[in-house]
Order: C-alpha cells, then sequence, then structure tokens
C-alpha cells in the first residue's frame, strides 16, 4: 500500500520540476512512511511513497521495466500475481523482484489494457510506456484505492492518490464547485461522479484512461463493470457451497503479506465471518482488534469478545470516551473533501489500535452492498413489489396525498413511522431509492440555500445521477438496481473512502476480502430470494456462516458504528454549532440562510429537536473549507 503522484504534459515534452513532484508526494507521506522515489523524463514525472507489505528489500518505486521501455508507480495489491508471474515467465518475461509491481509492468508489455480484467486485487497505478509515450491511469474495479486527477493551464495533468497531493501543486484553482455542495448536502460525501474543487475529478471505479503529450486527455474508458441482468438456477444448499469456496478463496488470497496481517472484529456478521475463515486458514491465532464505547447503547464489544473466545483469536479492544470529539480536526484533513459520515472516527481509532500490532488488517466491507444486507435494501425490495402489483397512475395521487398529510413520528415505533414509506411509493422505484439513500431531502437543502446560491446550483438535484445510474443499470428487478446503485455509488464515495483515509492517515493497509471481484460476480447472479427473505437481508450469507458464527450474531439487528453526534452538538460542539451561520468560511461564501441555519441549530441545542446529521454535516463542511481556502 502506497501513495503515488504525477505529472503528466499534453502539450508537448515539457521538463517536469522533480521538487515540485516531491512536494506532491510529501503531502501524502503518511501513505508511505517506507520508502519514497521519483522519477523524470520529458514531459513526465512520477513519484511515489511506500508502505512496504511485500517483497520488503525490493520492489522500489518508481519501477522501471527491465526491458526500458516502460516505468511504473502503484498503490495497492495484486492477490494473483505470483500466478500471473509464472504465465509470464512461459511468454519469455524476465522478473529481478519477488514482488508484484513488476508484474503489472510485464503484463502491460504483453496485453496493453487487456492486462487490466487480469489483475486480481485493489490498484489505482500511472504506467507509462517510453516506446509509445503514454501514460496508463488505471483504478480497481470497485474503487477500493483512490485517484485524483486535475488538468492544468499550461496543458499539464497532474494526478495523486489524494487531493492534498494535488494542492500541494502551486498551479492548482481552488474554486468550489457549487454542485459538490449540492451533492454533499445530499449525500454528506462527495461522490466519485465529482470533486469538491472545479479543476479536479477522480478517475472512476473500473476505468482507465489514456494520456498523450500531443492531444488532451480522453474520457475516462471502463473496463469493468458488474452484472445483475443473469440469475443463476442453482439450488440453495448448492448456492451455500459456491459461496463458502468463494469466500474462502478471497480471504485466504487476502492473508498474503510479509509483514504481521490482522483483522477488524466489530462483532457484527460481516467482519466476523472474515475473522472465521481467517482463523480456518490459519495455524497461529488471528489477530483481532475492536473498538468499543464508554456509552452502553453504543458499544458492540460483548459480541466481538464472543467472537475472539469462539475462534481463539489474539484479541485487542479499546474503549473510545463519548467526549472523542477533539478528533474532528485531524478528521477534515483526512478526508480534503468534506465527509461527514460520523462513523470515521471510530474506524481511525480502530485503525489507530490495529496499528499498533500489524500492518495489514482485513475487512468486512461490501457484504452489505453484495448480498442485500441494508435495511433500506429490504424496505424497497417490499416497496417495489407494491409499484409491480398498482400502476403509477393510482399509486402517484394516493401515496402521494397519503404521504403528504400522514404525521412525522420520529418518536413513534416503526410500524407507525409511515410517512417516508408513503412518499416513497408515489415516486419510482429508482426516485424512491434515491430519496432513502440521501441524508438531507431536497427541500430541506433548498430550504437552506441562499437565491444567490440557488442560481448557481441551476436545476442540478443530486439524486439525478443516482436515478440515472439506476435506471441504465444491467439488472432484472428493483433490489438488483438498488444494489448496483450501492455498489457503484455509495461504496466508493462512502464506505470505501472511509476506511482508505482513516487506514493511510496511519499507514495501515486494509484489505476488504468480501469485495473480491469473482464474489461480486457470484452475488449479483443470485436470486432475491436467496438475498432477502422476509425482513431478514444477506440471507444466502448468513446461512452459509451458520456453521462458523452463532445465531445472536448473525441474527441480530444492524448497528455499525455510531457515535454521540447529538449529545456534542448539545455539549463542548455547541458553541461551534451555534457560529455557523454568522462566522467563518461556511458564513463567507453567502450559500446558506444564516437565519434557517441558526434557528435550526437553537432548536437542537435547546433540546427541541434532533438536528445533529445536518449540523454536523455544515461544521464538516466549514473545516473542509478552511482547509481548501
Amino acid at each position: 500500500m502506497c501513495g503515488i503522484a504525477g505529472i503528466v504534459h499534453t502539450e508537448g515534452l515539457k521538463p517536469v520540476d522533480p521538487d515540485r513532484l516531491r512536494r506532491m508526494c510529501d503531502a501524502i507521506s503518511h501513505r508511505g512512511p517506507d520508502g519514497e522515489g521519483i522519477w523524470t523524463a520529458p514531459g513526465i514525472g512520477l513519484g511515489h511513497r511506500r508502505l512496504s507489505i511485500i517483497d520488503l528489500a525490493g520492489s522500489p518505486q518508481p519501477m522501471l521495466a527491465a526491458s526500458g521501455d516502460a516505468v511504473i508507480v502503484f498503490n495497492g495489491e495484486i492477490y494473483n500475481f505470483r500466478e500471473l508471474r509464472k504465465e509470464l515467465q512461459g511468454q519469455g518475461a524476465v522478473f529481478r523482484t519477488d514482488g508484484d509491481t513488476e508484474v503489472i509492468l510485464e503484463a502491460w508489455r504483453h496485453w496493453g489494457v487487456e492486462c487490466l480484467p487480469r489483475l486480481h486485487g485493489m490498484f489505482a497505478f500511472a504506467l507509462y510506456d517510453l516506446k509509445q509515450r503514454i501514460t496508463l491511469l488505471a483504478r480497481d474495479r470497485l474503487g477500493v484505492k483512490p485517484l485524483f486527477t486535475a488538468r492544468l493551464a499550461d496543458g499539464a495533468v497532474i494526478f495523486g492518490s489524494e487531493l492534498k497531493a494535488l494542492l500541494a501543486h502551486p498551479s492548482l484553482r481552488r474554486d468550489i464547485d457549487p454542485l459538490a455542495i449540492e451533492d454533499y448536502l445530499a449525500w454528506g460525501y462527495v461522490p466519485d461522479h465529482r470533486s469538491i474543487l472545479k479543476g479536479a475529478s477522480k478517475l472512476p471505479a473500473g476505468h482507465y484512461q489514456l494520456l498523450r503529450h500531443d492531444a488532451p486527455p480522453g474520457p475516462p474508458v471502463q473496463w469493468w463493470d458488474v452484472s445483475f441482468a443473469e440469475r443463476t438456477r442453482e439450488k440453495p444448499a448448492d448456492l451455500e457451497a459456491h459461496l463458502l469456496h468463494h469466500m474462502r478463496e478471497a480471504v485466504t488470497s487476502r492473508m498474503l503479506a510479509d509483514v504481521p496481517l490482522g483483522a477488524f472484529l466489530s462483532g457484527g456478521v460481516d467482519s466476523s465471518s472474515v475473522v472465521a475463515l481467517m482463523a480456518e486458514a490459519s495455524a497461529d491465532p488471528v489477530k483481532t482488534c475492536s473498538i468499543g464505547f464508554d456509552v452502553s447503547a453504543l458499544d458492540e464489544t460483548a459480541y466481538a469478545d464472543r467472537i475472539a473466545a469462539q475462534h481463539r483469536t489474539d484479541h485487542r479492544k479499546r474503549t473510545v470516551s463519548s467526549d472523542d470529539f477533539a478528533l474532528i480536526d485531524r478528521l477534515a484533513d483526512m478526508f480534503d473533501e468534506p465527509f461527514a459520515d460520523a462513523s470515521a472516527l471510530p474506524t481511525f481509532r480502530v485503525c489507530e489500535l490495529a496499528r499498533e500490532h500489524v500492518t495489514v488488517a482485513l475487512s468486512g466491507d461490501g457484504a452489505d452492498e453484495a448480498f442485500a444486507g441494508y435495511r433500506r435494501q429490504t424496505f424497497h425490495h417490499r416497496e417495489e413489489q407494491v409499484r409491480a402489483f398498482l400502476p403509477a397512475a393510482l399509486r402517484q395521487p394516493l401515496f402521494g396525498t397519503l404521504g403528504r398529510i400522514w404525521p412525522k413520528a420520529d418518536w413513534a415505533p416503526r410500524p407507525l413511522r409511515a410517512k417516508s414509506t408513503l412518499l416513497s411509493l408515489a415516486r419510482s422505484g429508482e426516485e424512491g431509492y434515491a430519496h432513502a439513500l440521501a441524508v438531507t431531502a431536497p427541500d430541506l437543502r433548498n430550504a437552506l440555500y441562499t437565491d444567490d446560491f440557488k442560481r448557481l446550483r441551476g436545476d442540478y438535484l443530486a439524486e439525478q445521477p443516482l436515478v440515472a445510474l439506476m435506471r441504465n443499470a444491467p439488472a432484472q428487478s428493483g433490489l438488483d438496481r438498488a444494489q448496483y446503485a450501492d455498489l457503484k455509488f455509495y461504496l466508493p464515495g462512502d464506505i470505501l473512502t472511509k476506511v482508505d483515509r482513516t487506514s493511510m492517515a496511519v499507514s495501515l493497509e486494509a484489505r476488504e476480502p468480501l469485495l473480491d471481484h469473482r464474489l461480486i460476480a457470484f452475488a449479483s447472479r443470485l436470486p432475491e430470494a436467496v438475498r432477502v427473505r422476509g425482513t431478514t437481508g444477506k440471507w444466502l450469507m448468513k446461512q452459509t456462516m451458520r456453521r462458523y458464527l452463532p445465531d445472536e450474531v448473525l441474527f441480530r439487528p444492524k448497528m455499525g458504528f455510531v457515535t454521540p453526534i447529538s449529545a456534542w452538538l448539545r455539549g463542548p460542539l455547541a458553541g461551534e454549532a451555534l457560529g455557523l451561520a454568522s462566522s467563518g468560511p461556511l458564513a463567507a461564501t453567502g450559500w446558506f440562510d444564516a437565519n434557517r441555519l441558526d434557528a435550526l441549530a437553537k432548536a437542537h441545542v435547546a433540546g427541541r429537536a434532533d438536528h445533529s446529521r445536518l449540523i454536523w454535516q455544515m461544521l464538516m463542511l466549514r473545516k473542509s473549507l478552511a482547509r481548501l481556502g
């Protein structure tokens, strides 16, 4: 795991300043504390910071091919590099190192861009072909590893593993994209189709881009996608056997490392499944770690303790105080762009704990997206059954009217909280799911914006790209489309961004075995009846793992990392909440109605309402703007 950066001139072979490239790499030194290097040639410069995981003594980067005709900087891990190495040796390739970086170089030399589907793993890399004078930028299938790019006024394209690498270049303009603000208010993060800065972008997951010295950059090209368009006809018992095979293969392939390796263990289904399969495959106790809270309602460590005892892991845990709010300034610095998923705080703390004992940690991320484990997916599945039964001409007036008059009752028992369901049923499936996924609804966003910001935003709404993504998805059903959206939109924008930044902030490599692309392909062909059964999501995975995990872990309500931000914003952070509208970079933008923000903050601090999620979003936006200004 590493950090990469580079400069490519697309208007001739202009020289690259090594010091400028070195500053870009220094900005992401936390991603690679074990080594550094830069390489320049006319029109091109590549930089690297290394976190040594495999072939510790060898594989320095930037790495030049043995033939001298290609050079690469690479962030990630290729889990099948040994198999590819043998195949390439059979075709005459000669290797000088024992790592995976040189395998990518030789794969490019033999297969060109067709090498990408052969690479199993997580990666973002830049490879320069000296003969063809082209640069290949590539990102892994699901976007585990990030890659930011920007085109400068002089025609140069700069890139880096984090936005802060680009910010280290003095020619990068720092104009905020108002559409990114709309996106952020809707989702709580800036999705991968946009960047907080107008001039910057993110290479999409499963895409590559070719850069030449004599032409403007071409558009990114998709080289991988997941399809829900087909269904397997296998019996449930056979599906369980095949799922277990895929999960074992995914976990064991990610246990390859020349440094200490462990796992995160929350006590939920996904991390517990990964730990169980690691314990099965390992002769030594698996090193596990978990984070607990000093608020009992938020603490899951009892479940983690049970799994650790059952599988005899070398387990460590740490309790995080409910006043751990002092971390928020560091979080804002980690993410560069505004990021309001408050679970980033405990995620960072568990990465911190893991790094004290290991350099690589396996996580359970990805199973909810692949196997329909989110509650919103099961709700959507049932809503789609209603939509299929009632035509839109009947649904829209009936449920729309009921939804508008139904009282909003967040305090009531769940069956009585029908307002959002009724309003969702009045919409199309895609629109309903987009509204379910949004953390700030369009009407509230609109009420917060000033007229000046509304003119900047125009008629764009953050839900539009998600609705289009779902409508164009290779899918058969509404559940398929919801999962496709979660894999392509929510997963890279929120979950993988969170894990990458918090783990790399402490120089820890996080690996996601449940995002193995072969496992994802298997999951996408499953019949709906083994994904969702009644109100139980992830049904096939839970049945499969009953031989390893107790039912109280498999079938307990999903919790996830939560933090007491509502209490913080009424206590130690109350002053910051009340000052959002009146001072600082957020107020200076003129984008938000100060009176409306002030009223929301006062109502929350006084305990009359809970606006913690929105206030947290605005607080993280203010801190991010202060760093970007």
